[in-house]
């Protein structure tokens, strides 16, 4: 592997509680009953136009299009607050030092927005580590693997050299259209026996797993 791409949200950064807590606040101010925690959990990594319609009880894209914009401003004023803590899952800063040591490449592939993925990597100083960063405002929407084939052709690296490793079966589902390697994480809001099912080589429970995996699979 010469290219590894993560997820953001539910693999790199624990933020389920603040994307709950906006998509709910998104509904109530439409007038609309609020989707329960689970079933937000099961559309992170969508866009967030397709996502909200994926929340509604009866789809319509015209009002998804306005939950989407009721989710950024209440995402907005949960940045605002003093509480507001979207912290690293353990060991991702100590990962992504490893794998730089290794010389490897590290993108990013994310349902958010640029401007949003760029105030998360602000907020953790992680800004350095990534070489390529894709998102939903540029590409369609996950599964789709547009958001993949472009980092492979900015960094110019092959499928065969390029993983992705995300926490829901849309990023394992990307990885296998794209014909990357897929790998999930454990710690997200898909369970790991839903990302084996949909194609996942392996579920880490812990990030430091990951160096078995890439040795295993380095060349000789």
């Amino acid at each position: 592997m010469r290219l590894i791409v993560f997820d953001c949200d539910g693999t790199l950064v624990d933020s389920q509680a603040g994307i709950v807590a906006c998509a709910q606040a998104a509904f109530t101010a439409e007038g609309l009953a609020p989707p329960p925690a689970e079933a937000v959990r099961r559309i992170v990594g969508l866009s967030l136009v397709e996502a909200m319609v994926e929340l509604m009880a009866a789809p319509d894209p015209v009002i998804g299009a306005r939950l989407a914009e009721q989710y950024k401003a209440a995402f907005l004023e949960h940045r605002r607050h003093p509480e507001f803590d979207e912290p690293l899952f353990p060991g991702t800063r100590e990962l992504l030092d490893a794998l730089l040591a290794r010389d490897l490449v590290l993108g990013v592939a994310t349902g958010k927005a640029m401007r949003g993925l760029r105030l998360v990597l602000e907020l953790h100083g992680l800004e350095r580590y990534f070489t390529t960063l894709q998102t939903a405002d540029l590409h369609p929407s996950k599964p789709h693997p547009a958001m993949l084939r472009a980092a492979m052709a900015e960094t110019g690296i092959c499928a065969d050299a390029t993983m992705l490793i995300g926490d829901t079966t849309f990023d394992i589902l990307m990885a296998r259209a794209a014909g990357t390697l897929p790998v999930g994480v454990s710690w997200g809001n898909h369970p790991a026996h839903e990302l084996t099912a949909a194609g996942a080589v392996a579920v880490l429970d812990r990030f430091d797993e990951l160096h078995a995996l890439l040795f295993e699979r380095a060349p000789t």
